[in-house]
């Protein structure tokens, strides 16, 4: 748990918001994890296109599903925090510490339901007006990423 933050996708879908993702994770500092199934395959041309010539540097890890997931991350002192559009909390009111883990959904399906209601407490959202259905998964990693790096007090490329 040496990295600045762990953002992990939920059974992601599209290569290219994974690639961009994975970007995001090597300017912070984040590792990346990768719940499947997985909607492309790891060797994909449209992931390594997104993800440039940073996938070299990028901390990453594939797992075959959620329970080995929280078995390699869980620490009491590293919340996971779980973002979803229908959570009453702002992504703004957290306090994230330095190794917590933040985890999104799928595209087209968002985190379970089951796993939102479970964790209820840490289940955060990034505001939007109602026109909007929803916000690209790779902008609202970096929204949420870039907050807890703000946080951190790590703005400065540290």
């Amino acid at each position: 748990m040496d990295r600045v933050l762990h953002i992990v996708l939920y059974q992601p879908e599209i290569p290219a918001n994974a690639g961009a993702i994975g970007r995001t994770c090597v300017a912070v500092g984040a590792k990346l994890w990768l719940v499947r199934p997985l909607g492309f395959r790891l060797n994909d041309r449209q992931l390594r296109r997104a993800g440039l010539d940073y996938w070299q540097h990028l901390d990453w890890e594939a797992v075959d599903d959620w329970d080995r997931l929280v078995g390699r991350l869980s620490a009491p002192d590293h919340p996971i925090w779980f973002f979803s559009k229908t959570a009453p909390r702002l992504y703004t009111e957290a306090r994230f510490h330095r190794g917590d883990v933040l985890v999104f959904g799928s595209e087209t399906q968002g985190l379970p339901p089951s796993l939102l209601a479970a964790h209820g407490e840490r289940c955060l959202r990034i505001p939007m007006r109602r026109q909007a259905r929803s916000l690209n998964l790779s902008v609202s990693v970096a929204v949420a990423a870039y907050e807890a790096i703000r946080q951190l007090g790590l703005g400065n490329g540290d």
